[in-house]
């Protein structure tokens, strides 16, 4: 028997073009939510691979259908509904068009559009894409005269000076966001593996001020020093790179490798920011829904986003 039990229709859920059947946003200007979903498939790919991970925004709107029947009931990942009465909903804002030879055109889009958003108050959800995608999410801060921690979530650290040719690719996203005036603080979580920089690399990092918690370490302590690094009240931005994640619950990326984080220490770190801090944007990348196995990668970002937009929410009451 080839044909497996649609569990969505089994709860009553209807497919839809928005993550989670979410109300459609298209005036950035007028903007009003919690939290807005923003798809941006494609930034600054490297020419060799191409935008490879242009599918997965999509991929996580039609992986959220098995969830959209049940998003006023009870979440027991973040203990309540998504959104509680007196909350507002998130929205989504669909997808960032792209330009597959103007990597600088997509930059400016992407920065100008989250710009607008979080002019609004709106914390942005932005879902790559591959990892050069948060570079003009985080730039798009520059102007609104704060100073901001980001807290980055993934298997590699991202501190080449150049890659490729290309100085806003996947492999220099934090090196970027270290030379940018209002990133006052960088602490990053889940290193592990071979190839994710070189010797130099990691220490131009160390010698910036980076704090690094490998995934061994956050296995072995926890998040408690994690957290204990962020300061009360604080402007903290998140990039979620879905390979910071164990490939039995996030197949769906390129970067696979054994001995990543589990589910709930990602939702946990999300959490106690939260409780402590206040998150900005978050965003959430190298999502290739070709590679995923059985759609379990797809249902555990969704439900990863999902419960993001649920603590946002809360926190913005």
């Amino acid at each position: 028997m080839n044909n497996k039990p649609d569990l969505a229709k089994l709860f009553g859920a209807n497919s839809s073009d928005t993550f989670l059947g979410l109300k459609s946003c298209q005036n950035f200007e007028t903007i009003d939510a919690s939290s807005a979903f923003i798809g941006a498939p494609c930034v600054t790919p490297y020419k060799a691979v191409g935008p490879y991970a242009r599918n997965g925004p999509d991929s996580i709107r039609n992986a959220s259908s098995s969830l959209n029947a049940n998003i006023d009931r009870y979440n027991f990942d973040i203990d309540g509904p998504l959104f509680p009465s007196g909350t507002k909903k998130a929205v989504d804002c669909g997808n960032i068009e792209w330009d597959e030879n103007d990597f600088k055109k997509n930059r400016t889009l992407v920065k100008n559009i989250i710009n607008k958003i979080i002019k609004n108050g709106v914390v942005p959800i932005l879902v790559g894409g591959d990892d050069s995608v948060p570079i003009p999410m985080i730039e798009a801060f520059e102007t609104l005269g704060d100073n901001y921690t980001i807290l980055q979530i993934d298997a590699h650290i991202d501190w080449k000076k150049i890659h490729m040719d290309e100085k806003f690719g996947l492999s220099s996203t934090m090196r970027r966001a270290s030379e940018m005036n209002h990133i006052k603080k960088i602490i990053q979580v889940g290193a592990r593996g071979i190839g994710s920089g070189s010797p130099s690399d990691y220490e131009d990092a160390l010698n910036w001020g980076v704090q690094f918690y490998s995934a061994e370490k956050f296995h072995l302590e926890g998040n408690v020093n994690i957290i204990n690094s962020i300061d009360n009240n604080s402007n903290v931005i998140i990039c979620v790179d879905i390979d910071s994640m164990d490939p039995s619950i996030t197949p769906n990326t390129i970067g696979r490798s054994p001995g990543g984080l589990n589910y709930f220490q990602v939702l946990g770190l999300i959490k106690s920011v939260a409780n402590k801090a206040k998150i900005k944007a978050i965003d959430f990348v190298e999502i290739m829904p070709e590679v995923d196995i059985d759609g379990i990668g797809g249902l555990t970002v969704s439900r990863l986003i999902a419960a993001t937009m649920g603590i946002i929410a809360k926190n913005n009451l």
